[in-house]
């Protein structure tokens, strides 16, 4: 065996050595899901917090760039509501740029300590400059610092696909996964969980 195929093994055999799966799952309902998920990650995120979480709120966002491969970075989200999911950045970085070519993305977020992560992939819309410029304009001092007039954009992130995750020591994990349409959200059968019937919205 080479030296990379020796590498190779050596990493192979400490990463599956490596302790998985190893936080505590809030309890979790599945005959009284909300019908929006939302109000679901609304729910889990605050619970993500409450059980110590830090930074509940980083996410990673994946676009893709002009040659059609992923790119991925890790930021902060501005918001969520009926719009979707909102984040921010410079019009001119390669985000910006990413985004305005091909206005796409995707967004995760894992929460460890509660086994929970979520992700959405959906269309991107520009909030107008007004929301921009509010958003700027929440941010410290030194953190506006260098930012050009008109170059910071706040974007909506529109899902057609939501994906909640909570997993299991026994590796039979949940999915809910919910899907827009034109009557509104669906709750459609995750890769183990099989359809729910969502319960009374709780917004």
């Amino acid at each position: 065996m080479n030296d990379a195929g020796t590498a190779a093994g050596t990493i192979g055999d400490w990463l599956r050595a490596q302790p998985a799966l190893t936080g505590i799952a809030p309890p979790l309902d599945l005959g009284a899901l909300p019908r929006d998920p939302v109000a679901l990650f609304l729910t889990w995120i605050r619970e993500a917090a409450d059980a110590g979480v830090p930074e509940p709120h980083a996410a990673t966002l994946a676009t893709v760039d002009a040659e059609g491969l992923p790119d991925a970075r890790t930021l902060i989200l501005k918001g969520v509501g009926e719009r979707g999911w909102a984040v921010a950045g410079p019009r001119s970085s390669r985000k910006g740029a990413q985004l305005a070519a091909r206005p796409a993305a995707a967004l995760n977020f894992w929460w460890q300590p509660v086994v929970r992560s979520v992700r959405l992939q959906g269309t991107v819309r520009e909030a107008s400059p007004a929301e921009s410029e509010a958003d700027l304009a929440a941010r410290s001092v030194s953190a506006r610092a260098g930012i050009e007039p008109g170059d910071w954009v706040l974007w909506w992130i529109v899902p057609s696909r939501v994906e909640f995750w909570q997993g299991s020591p026994d590796r039979r994990h949940t999915r809910i996964v919910y899907v827009a349409g034109a009557d509104g959200w669906s709750l459609q059968p995750g890769d183990s969980t099989p359809l729910q019937t969502p319960g009374p919205d709780r917004t």
